[in-house]
């Protein structure tokens, strides 16, 4: 379950990493509240996002949405570029396995 910092975030641009593009991309696939975002897998929002956008997001807004799980997991702020070996290892992995896999 995620943990909820003191100073809890009311907007997604309250959200580390979280920027006013990321934020409206969120928007247009209806998450509002940080606390929707808290709930779900990085790697199946980031899936969500390819849908309406006219072309696959950048590796990095991944990136960012794990930043975003681990603020939630452990309220510790990291720059998304941390969290890039283990997104560019979930991407792979699910190239390998296909288009269903999660």
């Amino acid at each position: 379950m995620p943990r909820v910092a003191p100073n809890r975030p009311k907007r997604l641009e309250d959200l580390p990493n979280i920027g006013k593009a990321i934020a409206a991309d969120l928007r247009r696939v209806g998450i509002h509240q940080p606390e929707q975002l808290a709930k779900l897998d990085p790697l199946e929002t980031f899936r969500e996002l390819s849908a309406v956008m006219a072309q696959r997001p950048d590796p990095c807004v991944l990136y960012t949405l794990m930043s975003v799980q681990h603020f939630f997991k452990t309220d510790e702020v990291l720059p998304w570029w941390n969290f890039t070996a283990r997104g560019k290892e979930l991407l792979q992995s699910t190239k390998k396995q296909g288009p269903s896999a999660t």
